[in-house]
């Protein structure tokens, strides 16, 4: 049986890679490949599968440059703001994403920045790698609780309820903004806000997950952050566009905000460094989804989609059916 023919444009954990080894007649890079680089071996291999991640940006450009064997392209990733989907369905290119597999593993990364943030882990961290050799007061460097306090979640997705369920073991209070209502079940005792500025005094923290658009870009800006009580704390583990960075850096200057906890950026992985300069920011370098359980999920999640649009199945996980 002839394997499927796929180019593979991204650096992959052990077990997926091996998996490819033995099921797919592959182009495996020794590094990343970029989007001009992932056409040249799609045309070389004569792929008909191509599995990216958000490191490989597809533009209209390289999209309609694709020849016609290529039939599928398998993000490894949820988000697929990467992609240019108009082009590609306007092509008849499937393209394909992993929900689900990675909910748990990044709502777990939006709790740690949740309470690294509000707990002032990253000042904590540093005192101890600086040698510590000197005793706090009682006043001194105090953080502040997450128990008891009001979760604010934009965004109520998978991700977004893992959080909030995540949220009620704290015994928190669970806001949440979303382009529409969930069913009540999945609410869970969130309480529904429709706009989202009227959400925002209420908010001790922020945590966000909603996609990239046009709509979210720069949702939290100058005149968001003013709305929120001063002293919150603001979480991201979504999309850095979702940020205005210049007011976020004023926000945590100011004191307008405690802290905050940022997982992701508007300029990865070249972040504006001035986040680092600040001591109220806990920063990560987009590993939301980086468990060996989670990587490993999300890179068969892919390969099951290839594998299915080579066989001339219907896609797993189509972006639009």
């Amino acid at each position: 049986m002839t394997k499927p023919r796929i180019v593979v444009a991204t650096r992959l954990p052990i077990a997926v890679t091996e998996r490819i080894e033995r099921d797919f007649d592959a182009i495996i890079p020794a590094h990343d490949l970029d989007g001009a680089a992932a056409l040249r071996a799609v045309i070389e291999q004569q792929a008909e599968g191509l599995l990216v991640s958000g490191k490989t940006a597809l533009n209209a450009s390289v999209i309609g440059q694709f020849p016609k064997h290529l039939k599928v392209v398998a993000t490894c990733s949820v988000g697929f703001d990467h992609i240019d989907v108009k082009t590609a369905q306007t092509n008849g290119l499937i393209v394909t994403n992993t929900p689900d597999v990675l909910t748990n593993c990044t709502a777990d990364m939006a709790f740690l920045l949740i309470l690294a943030a509000s707990r002032r882990a990253s000042e904590y961290e540093r005192t101890m790698r600086q040698g510590w050799r000197q005793a706090f007061g009682m006043g001194e460097l105090l953080g502040r609780s997450v128990s008891g306090k009001t979760l604010g979640i934009l965004g109520m997705g998978r991700i977004g309820q893992a959080v909030a369920r995540r949220a009620r073991g704290f015994g928190m209070s669970v806001l949440y903004s979303n382009r529409r209502r969930l069913a009540p079940e999945l609410e869970q005792g969130a309480e529904y806000c429709q706009d989202f500025r009227t959400m925002l005094p209420r908010c001790d923290i922020l945590s966000l997950h909603a996609p990239s658009s046009p709509e979210t870009r720069a949702i939290i800006n100058a005149d968001t952050l003013a709305l929120l009580p001063h002293g919150a704390v603001l979480v991201n583990t979504a999309r850095g566009p979702l940020v205005d960075e210049e007011a976020l850096i004023a926000a945590l200057r100011s004191g307008q905000l405690f802290a905050a906890g940022l997982d992701v950026f508007c300029n990865e992985p070249n972040f504006d460094l001035r986040f680092a300069e600040l001591p109220n920011v806990f920063l990560c370098p987009h590993m939301g989804s980086a468990t060996e359980e989670t990587r490993n999920a999300m890179g068969f999640r892919a390969l099951d989609n290839i594998a299915a649009v080579c066989a001339g199945k219907p896609p797993i996980d189509p972006l639009w059916r």
